[in-house]
């Protein structure tokens, strides 16, 4: 068992009530490895892994559940999630429930899904990293960056929507973008978001037709010219149209790269990696087993 010890209010009492429901579901008594700032998951998994682990459930926000994810990918040993973040995206895209007795419950009695998850690199130092949910370069990156920590602690997601009117008019960026090792096409946008899932918070369908184990990622790159253009992008993403335009275009691939003509800024899973010009990201096919609810 992966914990974030500082997403549970009571670790002794979390610990406990693991432990119990594992017996009670027929499981040996969990061993726990606790993640640190040093380490965010990556050691943990390992030691996990190569402890023989038949099963390993993490309890932690986007950027934990990430870091053990990749981890495990391609070992064959399933992860079971405990949301305990503020988005908790992967967890909502698998239908994962976020109250934790049931997350536990999932998480040791659940099937097993193989689902894609997505190599990335670029420049600024860049490399053999991934992301499961979503990557994105301007608006949505920027929105990640202004985020206050105090704030977020408070009110949660929030904080994002809080962000993101103070992140609204990004500045439009020149980009070049290759889908499928193809000739680069020419595009201006104040956002453009590569997704593995399709919905973000509040479950808004930004990328209506992805799916996580169809092996290709979606984009969608975003324009508004003035303020007010927000609305009707909205009003289209919630309403799934799927008509495009210079204001909201789409595109799938199972290989997306990314040039922008300046530093901008980016991130994966909702983490900001800084700024920098470049992404090179592809999707890896059925790479990683999780537990699902049954179906």
């Amino acid at each position: 068992m992966v914990l974030n010890p500082i997403k549970v209010e009571d670790v002794g009492q979390f610990q406990a009530i693991v432990g119990a429901m594992a017996a009670e579901a027929g499981w040996r008594e969990p061993v726990w490895h606790l993640t640190s700032v040093e380490d965010p998951g990556t050691g943990q998994a390992h030691a996990a892994s190569v402890g023989g682990a038949d099963l390993v459930i993490v309890c932690g926000g986007d950027g934990t559940v990430r870091e053990v994810c990749a981890e495990l990918a391609g070992t064959g040993i399933p992860v079971g999630i405990i949301p305990a973040g503020t988005g908790n995206l992967l967890a909502r895209n698998l239908d994962v429930p976020l109250y934790i007795r049931s997350a536990i419950d999932v998480a040791l009695n659940g099937q097993d899904r193989a689902i894609d998850m997505v190599e990335v690199s670029g420049d600024g130092g860049l490399a053999d990293t991934h992301f499961m949910v979503m990557a994105g370069m301007g608006f949505d990156a920027a929105i990640m960056e202004g985020v206050n920590e105090e704030i977020k602690k408070k009110v949660g997601w929030l904080a994002y929507v809080l962000s993101a009117l103070k992140s609204l008019m990004f500045p439009a960026v020149r980009l070049e973008i290759s889908v499928d090792d193809g000739p680069f096409t020419r595009h201006r946008a104040r956002t453009v978001v590569v997704g593995n899932v399709g919905f973000l918070q509040a479950g808004m369908p930004l990328l209506p037709d992805a799916a996580i184990d169809d092996g290709v990622l979606d984009v969608v790159m975003l324009h508004p010219k003035r303020f007010l253009s927000w609305l009707p992008i909205v009003w289209r993403v919630l309403a799934k149209r799927s008509h495009t335009d210079e204001t909201l275009d789409r595109m799938t691939g199972r290989k997306v790269v990314i040039r922008a003509a300046t530093d901008t800024p980016r991130q994966l899973d909702g983490d900001s990696i800084g700024l920098g010009k470049e992404l090179v990201m592809e999707c890896v096919h059925g790479r990683l087993l999780v537990r699902v609810p049954p179906r």
